[in-house]
């Protein structure tokens, strides 16, 4: 009887473990380890379009809690697209909702955190999610240039409309005035 249970043990000890010399004298020698090229590499899944932190292909995901920011969901998204997309825009336009003390510059610091070396964003500031403000500054200067303003009238016009608030709060982001006459103007 115990012959039978040894055996037993030893064909299931073969079965899971997958060697064909299993049983066999002598000693077997390991597979060989598969080269890290021939390893197949993870690729994350494709985020689906329908996802609302999803903005486009070239760029990365949007920050979490994008579909519950303080203004409707394509309000944000226009704003986040605009600074990734016109950053030689909204380096011009200030903020006015405190964000110099965070060390912003410009609207663009409220939306994008970081570009690598080719100006790609690769990181969004969630900021922009939570301060009307922000929001509402990208959406002037978004709407102005699709008009054709030149950058000193965008920033005249955001700098008067805000000019309240700048006023009340003690001041703006430490944001340069466009060159005026140039070919940014």
């Amino acid at each position: 009887m115990r012959r039978r249970q040894y055996a037993l043990l030893v064909a299931c000890l073969c079965a899971v473990l997958g060697s064909a010399s299993c049983g066999q004298s002598g000693s077997s020698t390991p597979p060989p380890v598969p080269q890290a090229s021939a390893l197949p590499q993870f690729t994350p899944p494709p985020v689906p379009a329908s996802d609302p932190r999803f903005l486009a292909a070239d760029l990365p995901l949007l920050p979490i809690g994008v579909d519950r920011g303080v203004m409707p969901l394509p309000v944000i998204r226009t704003a986040y697209e605009f600074a990734a997309r016109h950053p030689e825009v909204m380096k011009y336009v200030p903020c006015f909702c405190g964000c110099e003390r965070s060390g912003h510059k410009d609207n663009h610091d409220c939306f994008v955190s970081a570009r690598d070396s080719s100006q790609k964003v690769t990181a969004w500031e969630p900021h922009g999610l939570v301060c009307e403000i922000c929001i509402s500054v990208a959406q002037q200067a978004s709407q102005m240039h699709t008009s054709g303003a030149s950058l000193t009238a965008i920033r005249a016009s955001i700098e008067q409309k805000y000019a309240s608030i700048a006023r009340e709060r003690g001041n703006h982001t430490p944001t340069p005035m466009p060159k005026q006459g140039g070919a940014q103007d």
